[in-house]
């Protein structure tokens, strides 16, 4: 079977190597060359708790139309390339392909639904990850916990259970859910809280925890999402979500998120798919969101300044 990884970043890099090394026809599409050269002519370097070895067998390249006869397309790009990598996936894919995508933040499937039948589109939620490319065909990962898989439309099918099963052959753990949307809002509560304000104050998740005026604009920022999710109409599996965040964070309390991570690198980050989306929908229910709104606009106060010292 034939697999396409769009966005051979430090997640897709993980998925592509645990699928080819489980024996699937893998296909990494990335348009960062030098990584994609590196895959290709050497093979990619995995690093992570079941060990350091160099996984060979995956075509990598910037190419997508050798795509073109993959079974199962995973769009595992940042939140904002999902759009030109569902064009790509659009213009090469079977009628009874299945395009999965994984994201943080809000928004992916419907900007997929833009481009791709409806009926093709499951989405996924990476639970307790973590991954980092040290150099190019280096990837290092340091946790995998699960893989949540559900129909954009909702409800139990055939395909989806194949899908489930696909991920668990490449060693991952992966479950089904008949409403992944609940999980995309879980994630995204934690994201909410974690991601902006480390960023803001530059700082790991556990010295958010100890600094209490830290923490304590972190849990608002989550409080002014859940009143969001909660109307519109989220069914959170949860009554407290401040424990629920709590008991995550202090987890993962040694880790940066990724939106640091990006700062750090002067790279734009996913702000507008995590603490940035959350005003749009504040202003939709008439729920007022001034730490969201005042983390967002810091965040990309910084972003614009990266972009200006870059020309």
């Amino acid at each position: 079977m034939k697999i396409a990884i769009f966005g051979a970043g430090a997640m897709g890099s993980v998925y592509a190597a645990r699928f080819a090394e489980a024996g699937f026809d893998v296909i990494a599409i990335d348009s960062w060359a030098e990584h994609v050269k590196v895959i290709a002519c050497s093979g990619l370097r995995l690093e992570g708790p079941d060990g350091d070895r160099v996984v060979s067998g995956i075509t990598a390249s910037s190419d997508a139309a050798l795509a073109q006869d993959a079974k199962l397309f995973v769009i595992a790009t940042k939140a904002a390339g999902v759009s030109d990598a569902a064009r790509a996936v659009r213009d090469v894919m079977a009628p009874q392909a299945t395009v999965l995508t994984i994201q943080n933040g809000l928004g992916a499937g419907e900007r997929l639904r833009e481009h791709l039948p409806e009926n093709a589109i499951l989405l996924g939620v990476a639970d307790g990850f973590g991954a980092s490319i040290p150099e190019p065909g280096h990837v290092r990962h340091t946790a995998m916990k699960m893989i949540r898989l559900g129909e954009l439309t909702g409800g139990e099918t055939d395909r989806l259970g194949k899908v489930v099963d696909i991920w668990k052959r490449a060693g991952f753990q992966a479950q089904a859910y008949t409403d992944i949307h609940q999980l995309v809002w879980e994630k995204l509560l934690c994201n909410v809280t974690l991601s902006a304000p480390c960023t803001v104050h530059n700082c790991t998740v556990g010295e958010l925890i100890d600094t209490p005026a830290y923490w304590s604009e972190a849990l608002a920022a989550m409080a002014e999402a859940y009143a969001c999710g909660t109307a519109r109409g989220v069914s959170f599996s949860f009554s407290d979500p401040e424990v629920y965040v709590t008991a995550f964070a202090e987890l993962v309390r040694h880790a940066s998120p990724s939106m640091r991570l990006d700062h750090l690198a002067s790279r734009a980050s996913e702000i507008d798919f995590i603490n940035g989306a959350i005003p749009p929908i504040g202003r939709q229910y008439g729920i007022a969101t001034p730490v969201n709104d005042r983390l967002s606009a810091e965040v990309r106060a910084r972003e614009a300044a990266f972009a200006r010292a870059a020309k």
